[in-house]
């Protein structure tokens, strides 16, 4: 058993507390390897933003879960190091599928853990929900749950349609389950397509895909359900097309991608809504990097002449979603 404050990590419940009466919302940057956690640790220690680490039940299996222990530890180190002298770090299983994976994800040193029952039936969903609170609590981890269905793919979790939260089961299923946190469907989606091409308009004078809004009017219900509970929204990559330009005009095959306007991403993070997730974007900077390292230098094979190129990109990103979106810059 590893205790996630001997690696120098903290829980959400205080992060969450800051965030929802200042009106800001918490960066939940998944990660997947080195460059990618060099890129969120400098962008958080420099902007001073609390951050939360995210790994996927994928991306644990393609880390390794011993290695990620010692990853995050490093992380705080690192932020140190960069003089970030109280980093408010969060390690967090995002969409964790079974009791058995956040027990495991708890007994490593994880600060937070997702249980992401929402394909189950209510009762379901609950029973499962309040059985890994019950476990993570004891050692002082907090538990986010999941109400409604998200549309896309994201590593294993995928849905073809989605299901908007029920502002009516909130209540029940928070009061019952204990969980700290609830992620909600209110229109986001996971992946780079997160809207099919005849769900959007098209702009006249670019041409690009419009996407349609954000449901806030279920969004306001639940927040006059749960006043004050910490709301998470997955999904809420903007799939910037500076991106999907750039992987386009370098061999890459990107139609249609497109993602949630950032514009209603601020909106979101001066409610509620304290947490949110950002993946695809940083796949999208990293990528973007790597072909235009390859497209103009095709004789380059050190891996760290295009790795580095696309962490300094992540970086950029980062730092731009912490400012300018979602406000959590100078909070930590």
């Amino acid at each position: 058993m590893v205790s996630f404050k001997d690696l120098g990590l903290v829980n959400t419940r205080e992060m969450f507390a800051k965030a929802i009466d200042g009106g800001y919302a918490i960066p939940a940057f998944n990660f997947n390897n080195m460059e990618q956690l060099q890129a969120i640790i400098k962008a958080s220690a420099e902007t001073k933003s609390p951050v939360i680490l995210q790994v996927s039940k994928g991306a644990r299996n393609y880390a390794n879960q011993t290695l990620l222990r010692y990853m995050a530890e490093g992380a705080v180190e690192y932020a140190k190091e960069l003089g970030w002298e109280n980093p408010q770090i969060v390690l967090h299983l995002d969409h964790g599928d079974s009791f058995e994976l956040c027990k495991s994800c708890v007994d490593f040193g994880f600060s937070s853990v997702m249980i992401d029952a929402s394909s189950l039936p209510f009762e379901e969903n609950i029973a499962l929900t309040k059985k890994v609170v019950e476990y993570a609590h004891q050692f002082d981890v907090t538990v986010e749950a999941e109400l409604g269905v998200l549309a896309g793919v994201e590593d294993e979790v995928q849905s073809e349609v989605s299901h908007y939260t029920k502002p009516e089961e909130v209540i029940e299923f928070s009061t019952r389950t204990g969980c700290d946190s609830l992620a909600i469907s209110i229109g986001t989606s996971h992946g780079a397509y997160k809207f099919r091409p005849e769900q959007c308009t098209r702009d006249p004078k670019t041409g690009r895909l419009v996407p349609p809004p954000l449901a806030f009017d279920v969004l306001d219900a639940i927040m006059e359900k749960l006043p004050g509970f910490p709301i998470v929204l997955h999904g809420s990559s903007s799939v910037p097309q500076e991106y999907v330009d750039m992987i386009n005009k370098y061999g890459g095959k990107l139609p249609d991608a497109v993602g949630i306007p950032e514009e209603q991403l601020r909106k979101a993070a001066k409610s509620a809504v304290c947490k949110i997730n950002i993946d695809s974007d940083s796949r999208l900077a990293f990528t973007a990097a790597v072909r235009k390292v390859f497209a103009e230098k095709p004789a380059e094979f050190d891996p760290r002449k295009y790795c580095g190129p696309a962490r300094d990109e992540m970086e950029r990103l980062y730092k731009h979603k912490i400012i300018e979106v979602l406000g959590s810059d100078g909070k930590a």
